[in-house]
This record gives C-alpha cells, structure tokens and sequence, in this order.
C-alpha cells in the first residue's frame, strides 16, 4: 500500500497498482521516496479523493473483460458531469499527477463544453472577460477567417 497526502493534510492509503497509474507518483515510488507518504502539495483531498475514485475504476475495469469497455465509458460521462470548478481542479490535478487518460478525459469534456459556441458565449460560460476593443477584436477576426468559416 502505498500513502498518499493531499496539500491540505489529508492521507489516502491505495494500492501500489493504482498508484502506478500516476506517472509523477511511479517517479517517487521508483526514486523510494514512500517512506513517510507521498506529499501532493498541489492536490486538495476532495480532488485526490476523486482522482484515486477514477484510477480504481480503471485498474478494475483493465482487468475486466473487453465487454466493460462501453460500462466505463458510461461511469467515465457520469464522472465528469461535476460543477466547473471542480473539473478544473481535476484537469490540474491529472495535469500535475501525470494521468494521460484522466487529462484526456477532463480536457475534453470542456471542449465539448464549448463546440459550437460563440466567442462570447463561451466568455461567458468561463466567466471571461474580453479586454479587446472592437479594432482588435475585427482584426483577430480578420487574422484568422479560417477559423470562423
């Protein structure tokens, strides 16, 4: 078992292999450096919490049969579907804990989030606010026409 302690003092105990799924984690259990628990100073314990919930689901699932698949792709939708502020905080926390799987995951719900939006209403789906003046803003536009075809 490996310990794990969340930045506000929290301490989650896990199995090696889903601590492995974590390849900033694999790093410090390959340097030994488990001894006194694994410091995540940039990871809240309600995210880690999540974040460990996720790995687990996914070590099981690797051990499943194939059949699972569409399950976890079902229980991964249901993951997600949590306030902005804590998908942020999950993208940073699998940015940071080196989870390729969870980043893909996270970074595209928001992109989903955003298909097929305008530039505004997206500014105001992230609470932006748009500091170009409406020359610059034309000649963005007018920079990149590609993009708006």
């Amino acid at each position: 078992m490996i310990m794990l302690k969340s930045s506000d003092g929290e301490e989650f105990e896990i199995e090696e292999a889903v601590a492995m799924e974590s390849q900033t984690i694999k790093h410090m259990i390959e340097d030994d450096c488990t001894d006194n628990g694994i410091p995540l100073p940039n990871v809240t314990a309600t995210i880690l919490s999540k974040v460990i919930e996720y790995r687990k689901k996914h070590v099981e699932a690797g051990n499943s049969s194939v059949a699972d698949n569409k399950d976890l792709k079902a229980w991964d939708a249901g993951f997600v579907q949590v306030d902005q502020h804590t998908l942020f905080d999950l993208i940073l926390a699998a940015n940071y804990l080196n989870v390729k799987s969870l980043l893909d995951l996270t970074c595209q719900t928001v992109a989903d989030m955003m298909k097929g939006k305008s530039p505004e209403e997206i500014r105001k789906m992230f609470n932006i606010v748009n500091d170009f003046t409406p020359e610059e803003e034309a000649e963005v536009r007018r920079e990149n026409q590609w993009a708006f075809d």
